[in-house]
């Protein structure tokens, strides 16, 4: 390695293609997450995926040979739970969403109804219900204000691409006429409130991301210095076709490891 951590006490880094590549762990990865323990390095994992808890998703990292502890997590739901806690206190809330979701609402003293609430609160979830969709319309039409976790329009199965968050969000803007205000990256909200949660200063933390145009793009946004990994979506030939380009571009994280 060079000295391309050089001056950075902090690290925000992205989950899927950057860590683990369809559940199996990129090569680097748990020596870089074990050279940051040894030098003392904060960190957080982040995810757009709401669906699961930290603790969830530690132990999925753990199946994977990558140990996380689910205090170094932060995801879309509590960067969600945490913005809505510092708009307003004991707000009230209509969920969609998975466990992930309402214990990180829980967590952030969000009150969970169906009647009158301050905020709809849309996250990911594999059992979209037309009647919960329908309620939430009724609700935003209602006063309710309108929060999505993530603007990701469709996520990945087994059998092909799943609507996610952005589609059905979609879905009740054209029912509603209202426009989610959307938690998680591309927002650089979600650095933001995961540097809050290290207590990290943007001059001297860094992102780590396999897509230019959530976390290269939102890291930049953050005043981060920002690092693209070849393990995911993006490939090398992919980036001129941005306007904007990270700081550095690396095959993989193994390139971070001393």
């Amino acid at each position: 390695m060079t000295d391309l951590g050089q001056n950075i006490d902090c690290w925000l880094t992205d989950m899927d293609g950057v860590l683990v590549h369809e559940n199996a762990p990129v090569p680097g990865a748990a020596e870089l997450l074990e050279q940051w323990r040894e030098q003392g390095k904060r960190y957080l994992v982040l995810t757009n995926n709401s669906i699961y808890t930290p603790r969830d998703l530690s132990a999925r990292l753990s199946s994977s040979g990558l140990e996380v502890p689910e205090e170094n997590i932060w995801t879309s739901a509590l960067a969600t739970g945490a913005f809505i806690a510092d708009q307003q206190e004991r707000a009230t809330v209509y969920c969609i969403g998975e466990a992930g979701l309402t214990t990180a609402l829980h967590e952030a003293g969000v009150i969970l109804t169906d009647q009158n609430p301050d905020f709809v609160v849309l996250g990911e979830t594999r059992t979209y219900s037309f009647e919960a969709i329908t309620k939430a319309i009724r609700l935003i039409l209602g006063g309710a204000r309108f929060i999505s976790t993530n603007p990701d329009a469709t996520g990945p199965s087994l059998e092909g691409v799943l609507p996610a968050t952005g589609a059905i969000a979609a879905l009740i803007t054209k029912a509603t006429g209202r426009v989610p205000y959307v938690v998680g990256k591309p927002n650089p909200m979600m650095f933001r409130s995961a540097m809050n949660r290290i207590q990290a200063h943007s001059e001297t933390t860094a992102m780590i991301g396999d897509r230019m145009d959530t976390d290269i793009i939102a890291g930049m946004e953050a005043g981060l210095r920002t690092f693209l990994v070849l393990t995911g979506i993006t490939q090398r030939e992919d980036i001129k076709r941005y306007p904007f380009r990270p700081n550095h571009v690396l095959s993989s994280v193994a390139d971070l490891v001393d």
